[in-house]
């Protein structure tokens, strides 16, 4: 899961992206207001942690111009405003949670697993395709037919269960490369290829006739015609 992080306290974001790498979230963290909404506008990410107090656009700006272009990507947002009215001021401007400073980690991590529970359209962790299953925490993919299952890695992981959540849809290699990897990565189409390779080969373990299909010239799509 790809988060976006717009924090301009520079301690407060390196302690924040230091605990969610731990948790093996990936993470691309941007100090300015205009920076962070241009990043948002890419589509790439599963969920956006948000400040208010940004310089050149703040946040309540950002989630309000946001949601009027149709983003629908859910937003934490992370703030020292305390008062009623502020948080009532950020949901009105499209934030799906508030957060307010200090904070404890665990709520942190529970309010972002709730989030990406909600994204994802699941309540248990489980992601489903065709005959497969995807458990978001353990990263174990499960074959339904046969009750076969492995452990995924994390890349993998991160493949699988972006193009469950675009089932039935051609992802083409720029956009696997930039949600897996990110814009500042040095991967190059090859990672994907290769990644993709690997997680086929998963598939093919537990004996899935859910099945990643190359679509020539353009990427990926996952595709289950036997079920």
């Amino acid at each position: 899961m790809r988060i976006l992080l717009i924090e301009d306290e520079k301690r407060m974001a390196q302690a924040l992206c230091e605990i969610l790498r731990l948790e093996k979230y990936e993470v691309d963290h941007y100090q300015s207001g205009l920076d962070g909404f241009a990043a948002l506008q890419s589509n790439i990410y599963d969920i956006v942690i948000l400040d208010v107090m940004l310089p050149g656009m703040n946040g309540y700006e950002i989630a309000k111009q946001a949601r009027g272009k149709g983003i629908t990507t859910p937003i934490l947002m992370l703030t020292a405003k305390a008062e009623l009215d502020d948080k009532v001021t950020g949901l009105d401007s499209g934030a799906d949670d508030y957060l307010t400073k200090p904070f404890m980690t665990k709520e942190l991590l529970a309010r972002l697993r709730a989030l990406g529970r909600r994204r994802l359209g699941t309540t248990d962790g489980i992601l489903s395709f065709g005959d497969i299953t995807l458990d978001t925490g353990t990263l174990m993919l499960s074959c339904a037919g046969n009750g076969q299952s492995v452990r995924l890695s994390e890349k993998e992981y991160h493949i699988l269960e972006y193009l469950i959540a675009n089932g039935g849809q051609v992802l083409t290699r720029e956009q696997l490369a930039v949600k897996i990897w990110g814009y500042e990565s040095d991967a190059e189409y090859n990672n994907v290829e290769v990644y993709m390779s690997f997680t086929r080969k998963k598939l093919a373990f537990v004996q899935a006739k859910t099945e990643i299909k190359a679509v020539r010239g353009i990427g990926y799509e996952l595709r289950c015609d036997d079920v």
